[in-house]
């Protein structure tokens, strides 16, 4: 018996213990786009809250499902929940719905026959995104755009060199400025989502640039880079937090060589300057602007 489970849901929702993982925001799973049609007997989703990218994820699922096979799949009432059972019903099967902990939940058998899976995986898939020029795909942090703090970062820092890494590298962006600077030497660039790294290694094709699936937090203290840049997220399962930020600036100090520096973004109420302050020796404020602050903090 085959069984898969996408993501991590509540443990009031009993997610199984035995299955094959498939989220990409869990470095190793397996790639829901892997799993061969009618397949899986069982497929528990804790859907995403983005309606392109958790259509794509249902319709996944109900490919990878044999007929007569049982999807399960919930969400928070305010992040898609509500949505469900109408989006659902559009693959032309029937569905369950009950409500439990602020979620709502659905489960389906699957029938013979689907309606509308092929436009739905089509509209979530990896694609080369137009006026933006690189590849990306729903899901993927700021997936159709320029970041804003990205943006502002990479145009406050100055020429960077040595080696380096960038942490929440998402789609690319930030790491194709510092690579024009030809005295970079090597680029790590690190994410926790692989749809991020699979795009970063289409749009980055520099030679000095490695790409890793990964949680930043847990990488080695090596303490050999020259520089790290990050963007770092701030939202964990859909709710603010901001020792996300606060571990990266941690994580950076570890890998940085004395007299390394980190080239970091936040949003303006983020309250980092008491880390930035405890990790490193030296501590600067070089840009404030449309709701977000730059710093360049030297170990």
């Amino acid at each position: 018996m085959t069984t898969l489970l996408y993501g991590r849901p509540p443990a009031v929702f009993d997610p199984p213990g035995a299955a094959i993982q498939l989220s990409p925001l869990i470095p190793g799973s397996t790639p829901l786009e892997d799993v061969a049609e009618g397949s899986a007997d069982d497929v528990m989703i804790y859907a995403p809250p983005g309606v392109l990218e958790r259509r794509y994820t249902l319709a996944l699922a109900l490919r990878a499902l044999k007929p007569g096979g049982r999807l399960d799949v919930m969400a928070a009432k305010d992040r898609g929940g509500s949505r469900l059972k109408k989006e659902l019903e559009g693959f032309g099967v029937a569905v369950g719905e009950s409500a439990k902990a602020h979620h709502r939940r659905c489960v389906v058998i699957r029938p013979e026959t689907l309606t509308g899976i092929d436009a739905a995986i089509a509209a979530g898939a990896p694609r080369l995104v137009e006026g933006l020029d690189a590849w990306s795909q729903p899901g993927v942090f700021a997936w159709d755009r320029i970041d804003a703090g990205s943006l502002l970062l990479a145009q406050a820092m100055p020429p960077l060199k040595g080696a380096g890494a960038d942490l929440g590298c998402g789609y690319g962006a930030l790491a194709t400025v510092v690579l024009g600077s030809p005295a970079v030497t090597s680029l790590r660039l690190v994410d926790l989502d692989r749809r991020a790294i699979a795009a970063a290694r289409k749009n980055v094709t520099d030679p000095r640039a490695s790409f890793e699936w990964a949680d930043a937090r847990t990488l080695d203290d090596v303490g050999e880079l020259n520089f790290v840049v990050s963007n770092p997220p701030f939202h964990d399962g859909g709710a603010e937090d901001k020792r996300l930020g606060q571990a990266f600036i941690r994580k950076a100090a570890g890998l940085l060589k004395k007299g390394g520096v980190l080239w970091i973004v936040a949003n303006r109420h983020l309250p980092y300057e008491a880390d930035l302050k405890a990790a490193f020796k030296r501590v600067a404020m070089v840009a404030d602007a449309g709701g977000y602050k730059v710093f360049e903090a030297v170990k």
